[in-house]
């Protein structure tokens, strides 16, 4: 049987570990948190979307174990990264993560244990940006095969073949495309999406070398049904940065067209729904208070840091980010509107966040750009909370530590109706948007969410 190591068990790393064990695949699923293996171990999930029973399942029959060993990448065929690539606090690429993880892996790559313990005192291998260190066990078994190490984490090309090619071959002294395999293949998740299934979204693949893309080739379709073999890991990077570039642009266009159809008294939503029947030349786009999640409002960031160093300007993408990110002030200049009306500054007004999650129906509130409307409404004084059935409590964040441990409020007609205003973020489909629009005193609506709901005349505002 096929072994095989996922570093990461996230919202990428664990739906493509149980695909694998579904499909025959041994799988040892790596992570620095002990509490997700902790989950795992005990067969519970800790994703909404993922049924715990799909984990506890495979877990039983053997398939699918969890570690925070990294160790263990020594006994397997294959090594996927799935990490995260976040933006520093100036916007530039942190691939930090990805760094840490060849460290940790590079000494597992193929040899015996004197060649570990030279590797053990000349490289410690940190796992978690410096506030721990993992350590390299001695005990190796060869593998005959030469192994093969996958980057599925979104990042600028050239990741894969220069940083992380180097610190693998000066971990482990092999070399790339010989002593083992090296590719690229970019995640596809789309989290909350039923239609979307890890083993029928087409993978795109590049390879080190010709050898390297087979190899890949061969592991990816024990588990994904459409394989797209493309030239080299740099253009399974680029792909990756064109399709989400490609969103992030688009999205860009509509805020700025909801803007200006509504300075023109124009329904930007209304405006959609009429262009989307045209059915060729044309895809919907829709609006909301800013970009969030991890691939659309990070990923063209990487693309225009790399592209300086070849002297190339990115203006458009540049353009669309700086629309997009401007966007939670637009909603906020809104919510000035709608207190005024009701002859309330925002300073001492109580607001209510509907939806902490970036997209609907999801627990992910990575990048939300809830916590930017948090922010910026409480710097003006407003006192702030938020609602959302999927995001009972906040969890520990590195980019909004302030707002930790607070609570989602309880949804009932006394509660709600004790905020001046509501303002609609996200669009869940398990909120009743008539029972706000009998309760809220004032609703801004970033989502068209109330569309089509019985309310009070000037009682919901669109931005």
């Amino acid at each position: 049987m096929t072994k095989i190591a996922i570093v990461g068990l996230g919202y990428v790393g664990l739906p493509l570990s149980l695909q694998f064990a579904r499909s025959g695949v041994s799988v040892i699923g790596l992570d620095i948190d002990p509490a997700k293996v902790d989950a795992i171990a005990a067969g519970r999930s800790y994703i909404k979307h993922i049924e715990g029973s799909a984990i506890a399942e495979l877990v039983k029959s053997g398939s699918f174990t969890a570690s925070t060993d990294f160790s263990r990448v020594r006994d397997v065929e294959a090594i996927i990264i799935c990490v995260p690539t976040p933006l520093n606090k100036n916007r530039e690429p942190d691939i930090s993560y990805i760094i840490e993880t060849g460290r940790a892996i590079a000494p597992y790559l193929g040899r015996d244990k004197s060649e570990i313990g030279n590797a053990v005192a000349t490289s410690p291998l940190r796992l978690d940006r410096g506030e721990g260190q993992g350590e390299v066990s001695a005990d190796s078994s060869l593998n005959s095969q030469p192994k093969l190490v996958v980057l599925e984490s979104t990042t600028y090309p050239g990741t894969t073949d220069e940083d992380l090619l180097k610190i693998l071959e000066a971990g482990s002294g092999l070399k790339a495309g010989k002593d083992f395999h090296l590719a690229f293949s970019p995640e596809r998740e789309d989290p909350g999406n039923p239609q979307s299934v890890v083993a029928t979204i087409p993978k795109v693949i590049g390879g080190y070398t010709p050898a390297c893309l087979e190899r890949a080739k061969a592991l990816y379709g024990k588990a994904i049904k459409t394989l797209i073999p493309v030239s080299s890991c740099r253009a399974a990077e680029a792909t990756k940065i064109l399709e989400n570039t490609f969103r992030s642009v688009n999205i860009a266009l509509v805020n700025e067209l909801k803007q200006v159809y509504s300075a023109m008294g124009i329904d930007i939503w209304e405006v959609i729904a009429a262009a989307k029947t045209k059915p060729f030349g044309f895809m919907p786009f829709y609006p909301g208070p800013g970009l969030g999640g991890h691939c659309i409002p990070i990923d063209p960031f990487y693309l225009t840091w790399k592209a300086r160093e070849y002297g190339q300007n990115t203006r458009f993408i540049e353009l669309a980010g700086e629309i997009n990110t401007a966007m939670p002030q637009y909603v906020v200049d809104r919510v000035a509107e709608a207190l005024n009306a009701q002859r309330k500054p925002i300073n001492g007004s109580k607001i209510l966040i509907l939806g902490l999650a970036y997209k609907a129906n999801v627990d992910d509130d990575r990048e939300s750009p809830s916590y930017h409307l948090l922010e910026l409404l409480k710097h003006r004084g407003a006192e702030m909370a938020y609602y959302d059935p999927y995001v009972p409590v906040i969890r520990p964040t590195r980019e909004h530590p302030q707002w930790a441990g607070l609570k989602s409020i309880p949804w009932d007609a006394k509660t709600i109706a004790g905020f001046d205003i509501v303002v609609i973020a996200t669009k869940h489909d398990n909120v009743n948007y008539q029972e706000l629009a009998d309760w809220a005193s004032s609703i801004v609506d970033t989502r068209n969410a109330m569309s089509g709901i019985a309310a009070k005349v000037g009682q919901i505002w669109k931005a």
